[in-house]
């Protein structure tokens, strides 16, 4: 039998939490392991594109996928920003710029959050907004999460609130 919890009489309420030392207990740095960088390839579908020759903006809109290595990102829009010195359309990617319905998921875990910056250059996703990270049954949610694809740490702050399911599944 399946035990039955609302969400809202089991968050612990936090206000500052560093979420590498609270997920030691089990579960892992979120997207730990994920190779992005400023080689990895982006795919993007989406229901329209927008490009302006003057700036070099690229603005993908309407049900937005991308593909990014063994990681899925979805949003209302995205828009790809490119490398200094590139001309959009024709350089390397340098992130992305994600707003509305924001869910990043490599499968085992997701984030979600009405804003995110993927910085591929620097390897780290900043979410901002009504931030939510799952990871298997533990949940985490606060204002903004910071993931440093590089070294494994993460940082979410604004009125964090969390559960952690520390027994096993009867």
């Amino acid at each position: 039998m399946m035990k039955s919890v609302t969400l809202a009489a089991c968050l612990a309420t936090l206000t500052f939490i560093n979420v590498g030392a609270a997920l030691a207990q089990g579960a892992q740095v979120p997207f730990a392991g994920l190779q992005v960088g400023a080689n990895s390839t982006v795919e993007i579908a989406a229901e329209s594109l927008s490009i302006d020759q003057d700036s070099g903006k690229a603005v993908f809109a309407g049900d937005v996928v991308a593909g990014i290595e063994n990681m899925r990102l979805s949003a209302d829009v995205v828009e790809v920003v490119y490398a200094a010195g590139t001309e959009g359309g024709t350089g390397a990617i340098s992130g992305l710029i994600a707003k509305g319905h924001v869910v990043f998921s490599n499968g085992v875990e997701a984030a979600e959050g009405d804003f995110a910056d993927l910085d591929l250059e620097a390897g780290e996703i900043v979410m901002t907004g009504n931030v939510i990270l799952t990871q298997g049954p533990n949940a985490l949610s606060g204002q903004s999460l910071r993931i440093d694809l590089n070294t494994g740490t993460a940082h979410i702050e604004g009125r964090v609130q969390t559960i952690f399911q520390t027994g096993g599944s009867e």
